[in-house]
């Protein structure tokens, strides 16, 4: 059985890591590099029970288990650490901070409120060493990593199933194909029948922290004169980095993922932000100025399974914040799906993307 699988971010990375461990030949095919969109720049934390009460509570709870194993599977070091997650608000420049919960790092007009995850339900890892490592995982296997761009998808002569996918022109043979293209999978609704995935963009900036800032997450309010105020998340990092990102906004999608960038008024506005948050927060440790787009769906949850109406495709996107946290869960699900028919380990149903279908109206006689 070859199975190619179309981008090689996350959720990729972590479907070829599976397939290739059953030993399943598997292509991944990338018109970039690996980790090239969000996958690399994400902030990379993870909570064990954060979607407590919704249909994503058992993946990330299984996904948040396959995480804490991973380092004991694979070798490489992705900056896995766990780490104590506070909710908080960023007062007036004259207030004061009279926070029990005071971190020592962090300026005086900056209040913790709350904590909201220990060290035994909330953790983080470098997105960009974690989907390389999971790449060079699944190539130990003998998965395939291919340079190329995903142009059709070749079916059989009646339609009713795939034979592969055309890349750069060329027909790839396959008995199923992964569509994990983040949110440049809605190039495949092109060629298949795919719910519509939609693209929100992120910005963010890498502080070069080192040993300053310690492994607490923050999750801020942010109140700029009348505006509506901001949630600002900061990630400190094991690797000495600490990725700060705010609210997202709406822009179009580029059609290549290399040609992301962020909107300067708001990495200036985040970076104003940022300097009230810390000292160790300054212009000269800024390492990356940086935006993503993260895969959103209709309904806020991610489309895993398989697509209607042509047999031997998949998906897996639109997994929006959490990609980073549920791609372990998702690609050892869907290899289950791919390889046994159904997912054992979790419960794919309400992520199936037939969910979407428009019923065809009959009336009654």
């Amino acid at each position: 059985m070859r199975v190619v699988i179309c981008g090689a971010g996350v959720i990729g990375a972590c479907t070829a890591y599976f397939l290739a461990r059953r030993g399943i030949d598997v292509i991944v095919v990338e018109r970039t590099e690996v980790a090239a969109a969000a996958s690399g720049k994400a902030g990379g934390f993870r909570a064990l029970d954060w979607s407590a009460g919704t249909p994503l509570d058992a993946l990330a709870r299984r996904s948040f288990h396959l995480h804490a194993a991973l380092p004991d599977e694979i070798a490489g070091d992705w900056a896995y650490q766990r780490m104590t997650a506070y909710s908080g608000l960023v007062v007036p420049d004259h207030a004061r901070s009279h926070s029990p919960a005071k971190l020592d790092w962090l300026s005086d007009g900056v209040v913790v409120v709350d904590r909201l995850g220990t060290p035994e339900t909330t953790a983080i890892v470098h997105p960009r060493k974690f989907t390389s490592a999971m790449m060079s995982a699944a190539q130990s296997y003998g998965a395939e990593l291919r340079a190329g761009r995903v142009t059709g998808m070749v079916r059989s002569a009646d339609g009713s199933a795939v034979k592969g996918v055309e890349v750069d022109g060329a027909v790839l043979e396959a008995d199923a194909v992964v569509i994990a293209m983040g949110p440049w999978s809605l190039m495949a609704a092109a060629w298949v029948h795919l719910p519509a995935v939609f693209g929100q963009r992120s910005p963010s900036l890498v502080y070069d922290t080192g040993t300053d800032v310690t492994a607490d997450a923050l999750f801020l309010e942010y109140h700029e004169g009348s505006a509506v105020a901001a949630t600002v998340e900061v990630f400190p990092r094991a690797d000495g980095s600490t990725l700060i990102t705010a609210s997202s906004d709406q822009a179009p999608l580029p059609l290549d993922p290399a040609v992301v960038t962020a909107d300067q008024n708001e990495v200036d506005r985040l970076q104003a932000i940022s300097e009230r948050l810390s000292p160790f927060f300054r212009p000269e440790r800024i390492i990356a100025r940086q935006a993503c787009f993260r895969p959103v769906t209709q309904d806020s949850l991610p489309l895993i399974g398989k697509v209607p109406q042509i047999e031997g495709v998949y998906v897996a996107t639109g997994h929006s914040v959490w990609g980073i946290l549920n791609a372990p869960a998702t690609g050892q699900a869907l290899a289950e799906l791919i390889a046994e028919g159904v997912s054992l380990t979790t419960d794919l149903e309400p992520f199936d993307p037939a969910r979407f279908r428009v019923p065809i109206y009959r009336p009654v006689r």
